[in-house]
């Protein structure tokens, strides 16, 4: 777990979300910078009062430099709108900034990031919850729930249910997008992630 120096000395301790940005491409916190196109930083506003965090960049995020615009954020998209969740006013990222896969092929095909990835990336997280301070962050997967609530949280038994952060932020927590892309489910799973966006936003409402 100790494999990787982490991110925490490329992370700035003051300054807003651009300072954050501009400083990412110079993390060398992990190797997964050595292979990925591009660091891919988080997006949305500033003062956002519910944070998104998935797992870590797809390829087609890696090659354009934006979060969540591949299969998965299309489908990501979709599902807010039908929870009548606003994209733009919520800030989105990652738990892992750097894609990370094997080549097959042509191809590069997503491969999980290892528990150190996860710890040497951490920083980054850390700093934008200190920076956006949201009301409410919506947990995205297994990966994003091992970053947030450690390694015993399942979110199989508890998605869509209220929990918190050790920092004390409430937190709802639901299965990654691309699972339901790749779901023979579809139409069922489909529902199920857009109940769990709606458990969210009914949270944040109050």
């Amino acid at each position: 777990m100790d494999k990787f120096v982490g991110a925490q000395e490329w992370v700035p301790a003051r300054g807003g979300l651009p300072k954050l940005e501009a400083a990412l491409p110079e993390c060398r916190g992990c190797d997964l910078w050595e292979d990925a196109l591009q660091v891919v930083p988080g997006d949305g506003p500033r003062q956002a009062r519910m944070m998104l965090v998935g797992e870590q960049p797809g390829d087609v995020e890696d090659k354009e430099g934006r979060v969540f615009v591949g299969p998965a954020g299309r489908l990501l998209d979709k599902a807010l709108a039908e929870a009548g969740i606003d994209r733009d006013a919520v800030y989105v990222t990652n738990a892992v900034k750097h894609f990370r896969f094997e080549p097959r092929g042509k191809r590069r095909i997503h491969k999980t990031p290892a528990v150190s990835h996860i710890l040497a990336c951490n920083p980054w997280l850390t700093r934008e919850l200190e920076i956006v301070k949201p009301e409410l962050v919506v947990v995205l997967g297994a990966v994003a729930a091992r970053a947030l609530l450690g390694t015993t949280f399942k979110v199989t038994e508890h998605r869509g249910q209220p929990v918190q952060l050790p920092n004390g932020t409430a937190a709802v927590a639901t299965v990654h997008p691309s699972s339901v892309v790749r779901s023979e489910e579809y139409r069922r799973d489909f529902g199920l992630f857009v109940d769990d966006l709606r458990a969210a936003a009914a949270l944040l409402a109050g």
